[in-house]
Order: structure tokens, then C-alpha cells, then sequence
């Protein structure tokens, strides 16, 4: 039986978090410790001339060793709040979660406190007569994990420069919406089609946040159980209050639906407090349209920075432009459409990365001319259906009137 899927949103929100794989790293940090003391009882390996002499020589070299962790750690754990603090100035808040979610600084912070920990509950496992034998396993992996932080720490330096250069934040955004896209975005041969039967009940959305993911195959199996068809009628990224209408429940044929628990068809819209890349297809060019609208801003006034944007944002917009408008829906065997989720529109999309970056750019000409050729692309490259869209986007640019417009 597979695990409730609230646990299992639950469990991907603890391992999305930063804090996740640092204290992964510290448990078997502390666990290996254990294991390797207590079994230094029963090994003898000839690491002994690799080692200090005697006991003392061993806690002077642990404490070293821990002293150092504990300001390699403060050091990345400063470094990183500096970037936080710099992309949420410089370019958005919404991209703190790229820096947040990435696993170099996390690897990193985890294994600083790896070997802090792991020093010292060797430390504490020392014996205090000077003939003992040392626990010459225990100090050797300790020796390894020094080496591994030392390689760590110059990498974790390099990732975070490059990190931090506006290029590769642009880059990391589109890669990340390139999956969205390609998972989330319709294709052609998805089916259409709208519940036949009229709406009998509205399920409230039970918390107020943005809707992050629409569990369909839940929604599907609850359906069918209630003979009924289902119509989320929020769409990813969306913000919803609690009480506003989330689930609409339209019969199927002459049966009335059953009674269908409100509790768990909210647990198959997931609700939380900000919109994350997945399901949520526009997540990534408002992130971008944000750095546009930073970069064109009075106190930055970047033209370069909100070019690189635009084009990251051209590329995503034509990949868009080629699949059409149209919901996920299940069916049955027989036709029968049982779930209806709305999909984000490539009008909201083209209003979200051209329309409203527009005021902030009317001063920029290179910013303009690169808009209006990135709206030409898009009206020979899109669908048919899309093209009345991109006309009124163009109709409305600064660059309509130009000499030789067409």
C-alpha cells in the first residue's frame, strides 16, 4: 500500500528544505562515530604509524580539527546568507528558493558539521591511559573527512561565485522551467473535452495559500468512486483563499453523486505558501520578468542584465507557443471525462514575460527592440489559435508605430 500522499508532500517539503541534508550528514556523522569507536574494540589494523603517539597527541590533533569546523562552518553559513541577501536585492525574492534548494552549500554545510560531529565523539571515545591502543580507524576516517571538507570548501567557493553572476542565475531558472515545460505544458495529442453533466456541488479550498500541484489520478479515483466528474477550478500557481471555490462536482448521466469527502479532495490539490517550479509552467518567466523589471528599475537601471532575461525568456515563450491551450483531463474507457484541471493560458504567459515588463522599459530602446523581434519570432512560430494574441501584444508595443512596421 502506497503511503498517504499528504505524507508524502510532507516528506518532499522536509527533504526540499535546507536544513534536510545537513542534518542527514550530522545523524551519520554521529551514527558512524558510534559504530567505528565500538568497533575499534574488535579491529586491529596497522594504522599505527599513520597516527599521533599516544592519547594526548590524538586530542590535541581532534581539537584542532573541530576548532577549524566550527569556523569553516560559520564561514559557509555567512557566505551563504550574503547570496540570499544579494538575489533577493538584486534580482527577486522568488529566486531565493534557487539558492535556497541548491544541494552544493547544503553538501557542503553537512559536511563541515559531519566532521565537527564526528570528531568529536571520537574525542569523547579516547582512553585516557597513555599505553591504550587509539582507536586508529576512527582517527583515520576523521583525517579523510578533514581532506574531503578542505576539497569541499574550495569548490563550495567556485559554485558560489558562479552562482551569484547574474548569467548563471538566468540559466538555472530556464533549465529549471525547460523541465516544467516539457513535463507539465500541454502537447497536441492530450485530449480535450469539459464534464457533460451540471454542477451539484462546490468544494471550498479549506487553507488561504497558492495552489502548488493537482494530484489528477487522486482526483480520478475519487470520481469514480462517487460517480461523479471533477473540475479543479484553480490553476497552479494561483492564489486562493480559504472558502473561495476549489473543486466543482458535476453529475454523470441520470445518477446523482454520491456524498464526496471535501477533506480528501483538498489533500489532492496541494495548497501551500509560495508558488514552486512543476506544475506551476509560469512559475519561471515570472521569475524572470521579475529580473527584468529589477534590472529596468530607477536605482539599478541594468539594460544589459534585463536583455539576457528577455532572451532566456524568448526561448521559453517559443517552446510555449507551440502546444496548445488545453486542460488535463482523465477519461474513461467509455468517453466519460471524470477530472478537468485548467491549465495556465499562453496569453497569460505572453501578458506575464512582454506586457508587464512594458512600463519599466519604455525609456530603453534596446530593451523595446529586442521585445518587439522576440513578438515577430513568436507570430511565426506559434500555433494558429495563439496568433490573435501575439497581434494585440504587438499592437500595443511603443514599436507599433515605427517607419516600415507591418
Amino acid at each position: 500500500m502506497s503511503p498517504p500522499r499528504e505524507t508524502l508532500s510532507r516528506l518532499r517539503g522536509v527533504w526540499g528544505s535546507f536544513w534536510a541534508v545537513p542534518a542527514t550528514f550530522a545523524t551519520g556523522a554521529v551514527l558512524g562515530a558510534i559504530l567505528l569507536t565500538a568497533l575499534e574494540l574488535r579491529l586491529r589494523l596497522p594504522l599505527d604509524g599513520f597516527l599521533p603517539s599516544g592519547p594526548a597527541g590524538a586530542r590535541s590533533l581532534l581539537s584542532s580539527v573541530i576548532t577549524a569546523m566550527i569556523s569553516f562552518t560559520a564561514l559557509v553559513f555567512s557566505i551563504t546568507v550574503v547570496a540570499v541577501q544579494l538575489a533577493s536585492s538584486q534580482y527577486s525574492p522568488r529566486v531565493l528558493r534557487t539558492f535556497l534548494s541548491d544541494r552544493i552549500p547544503q553538501a557542503t554545510l553537512g559536511t563541515f558539521v559531519a566532521t565537527f560531529l564526528f570528531a568529536m565523539v571520537v574525542l569523547a571515545a579516547l582512553p585516557d591511559q597513555s599505553d591504550a591502543r587509539l582507536p586508529a580507524l576512527s582517527l583515520a576516517v576523521s583525517m579523510a573527512l578533514v581532506l574531503g571538507s578542505t576539497g569541499m570548501f574550495i569548490y563550495y567557493l567556485h559554485h558560489m561565485t558562479a552562482l551569484m553572476r547574474v548569467s548563471h542565475m538566468i540559466a538555472a531558472i530556464g533549465v529549471q522551467s525547460r523541465r516544467s515545460i516539457d513535463r507539465w505544458a500541454p502537447r497536441p495529442t492530450d485530449p480535450a473535452g469539459t464534464p457533460d453533466g451540471p454542477v451539484v456541488d462546490v468544494l471550498a479550498a479549506p487553507a488561504t495559500g497558492v495552489v502548488i500541484e493537482v494530484d489528477i489520478k487522486s482526483l480520478a479515483r475519487l470520481a469514480r468512486r462517487h460517480r461523479c466528474a471533477l473540475t479543479v477550478e484553480r490553476i497552479p500557481g494561483e492564489f486562493v483563499v480559504a472558502g473561495m471555490p476549489l473543486v466543482a462536482v458535476h453529475a454523470v448521466g441520470d445518477t446523482p453523486p454520491g456524498p464526496i469527502d471535501a477533506t480528501k479532495a483538498a489533500q489532492a490539490v496541494e495548497v501551500g505558501v509560495e508558488r514552486v517550479p512543476g506544475q506551476d509552467v509560469g512559475f519561471g518567466l515570472r521569475q524572470l520578468a521579475d529580473i527584468v523589471e529589477r534590472a529596468l528599475s530607477p536605482g539599478i537601471n541594468d539594460a544589459t542584465t534585463a536583455v539576457r532575461a528577455l532572451q532566456e525568456s524568448h526561448d521559453l515563450l517559443r517552446r510555449l507557443a507551440d502546444r496548445p491551450d488545453r486542460p488535463r483531463i482523465v477519461r474513461d474507457d467509455d468517453g466519460t471525462v471524470r477530472v478537468h484541471v485548467r491549465r495556465q493560458s499562453f496569453a497569460s504567459h505572453l501578458a506575464t514575460s512582454i506586457t508587464d515588463i512594458r512600463q519599466a522599459a519604455a525609456d530603453q530602446p534596446r530593451v523595446i527592440e529586442l521585445v518587439d523581434s522576440i513578438l515577430a519570432d513568436l507570430a511565426t512560430a506559434a500555433r494558429p489559435e495563439h496568433r490573435p494574441d501575439i497581434q494585440r501584444c504587438r499592437a500595443a508595443s511603443p514599436a507599433a508605430d515605427a517607419p516600415g512596421r507591418r
